[in-house]
């Protein structure tokens, strides 16, 4: 039977995996906004939702021993098509800065995130069941590409969305559960695709130990095997403090964008702030990508790495000076996030391949997740105190001190770099057959 080609659920399926994730962490961030939560709250509690992807190890080991991954995906899919209608019924009537207005809100924002980690969890280890080292390096760009597009298309197309109805009802809340209603409607259609497009490689099995007592052993032996590897304790560090400048923008980027210009921001509208990132963003991301991806699988990622380093860092000046300069046309303020989402599309491929050879080996699925936990915990951590820290700042100050973070990105390359094999992540020539 001829094979399925990756480009058949590769793109799918990573475009599927981001919309959750982005809804949790970043979506949840305008919405609260507008509807009156102050930075500092919005800011600690959604980062708070950051928590399942970081302990999400504790049971990724059981999606690695029970079914397959391929069951994971597709049971997780229904699941929160389930929870993101539910949290159309959960949100207030009214705009409030009441944190307890937002109680179960919220409790359901958890659950959502515990479902999309777990969907995280399946996907990985599917990608890399599925595909070989070759295939696997070269649609890392096309795979992180499309996850990137997810996050284009929700803060993108669905606020958007969000800020026509709002125009044209004028209530923000209704605005916003319509929006969540129009996301689950789009993930029952993906679940549904893949029902069809998903191979079932013979490496996608579950393993044998199904006794408790055989799949505890299992699970203390994906941790052991983890941090006995040489790289465990150079990876972390790597993987904690590569993104530390996004870390700290990523979660105050959305305010500074919409706040009013008497507290410095940049006064956008909801339809605005989507069509920005819809737009620019999009082809920005696309390209950034695309080209990581290509790069990586030409050249390697060992020659690679600081080229992509530099490029996801240094691109945060551009909110700096949005910040300093304060009055700037809707057309710079697009160039901006042009400039910032290109690089960050392309700094990113960096990141993930390094994953992938950290995880290289058995459990590799388990071992993945371990690194997206390091991978959660690097945006969690700097995201509870930033909303804090840019109350007291301001946000030309703020992204001051988010442009010396660029030195951790910097020393993260220094720790790391000796340790990646030359030809790693690059494709290898083969005759034409």
């Amino acid at each position: 039977m001829k094979a399925r080609t990756p480009w058949l659920w590769v793109p799918t399926l990573y475009f599927a995996e981001g919309i959750p994730y982005f809804v949790v962490n970043n979506i949840s961030t305008i919405m609260f906004k507008k509807m009156g939560m102050s930075n500092a709250d919005m800011a600690l509690y959604t980062s708070l939702l950051y928590l399942p992807w970081l302990i999400k190890p504790f049971w990724s080991p059981f999606v690695d021993i029970l079914r397959t991954k391929r069951w994971w995906i597709l049971a997780m899919e229904i699941l929160i098509v389930a929870l993101f209608a539910g949290l159309t019924a959960t949100l207030p009537a009214q705009e409030s800065g009441s944190v307890s207005a937002f109680t179960v809100t919220l409790v359901l924002f958890w659950i959502t995130a515990f479902a999309s980690a777990t969907h995280d969890i399946a996907a990985d280890g599917f990608y890399m069941l599925g595909l070989d080292q070759h295939d696997q390096s070269f649609f890392v760009g096309i795979r992180s590409t499309f996850y990137r597009l997810s996050n284009l298309f929700v803060q993108g197309a669905l606020v958007v969305f969000a800020g026509v109805i709002e125009l044209r009802s004028g209530s923000i809340p209704h605005s916003w559960r319509m929006t969540l209603l129009l996301t689950a409607g789009i993930w029952a259609a993906v679940a549904l695709y893949h029902l069809y497009a998903l191979p079932r490689p013979a490496a996608d099995s579950p393993r044998t130990a199904t006794r408790a007592a055989d799949i505890f052993r299992e699970f203390g032996r994906t941790f052991a095997t983890f941090f006995s590897k040489k790289l465990a304790w150079l990876g972390i560090a790597f993987m904690l403090l590569y993104r530390l400048p996004e870390a700290f923008a990523l979660k105050i980027v959305p305010a500074f964008l919409v706040d009013s210009a008497d507290v410095g921001g940049m006064a956008l509208s909801t339809v605005n702030y989507g069509l920005i990132n819809n737009t620019v963003g999009v082809i920005g991301i696309v390209l950034g990508g695309i080209l990581g991806g290509v790069a990586v699988s030409r050249l390697g990622l060992k020659r690679t790495i600081w080229p992509m380093a530099l490029s996801l860092a240094l691109p945060c000046v551009v909110y700096l000076y949005m910040a300093v300069a304060q009055s700037v046309p809707l057309w710079v303020i697009g160039l901006c996030v042009f400039i910032e989402q290109f690089g960050y599309g392309y700094g990113f491929t960096a990141y993930m391949l390094y994953m992938m050879y950290v995880s290289e080996g058995e459990f590799k699925t388990s071992h993945y997740s371990l690194c997206t936990a390091f991978m959660a915990a690097s945006m969690m951590l700097p995201g509870l105190v930033a909303g804090l820290l840019q109350e007291k700042m301001g946000y030309a100050v703020y992204f001051g001190f988010v442009m010396l973070c660029c030195l951790s990105t910097v020393a993260a390359v220094i720790i790391v770099r000796r340790t990646i094999p030359a030809e790693y992540g690059r494709a290898k020539t083969t005759d034409h057959e």
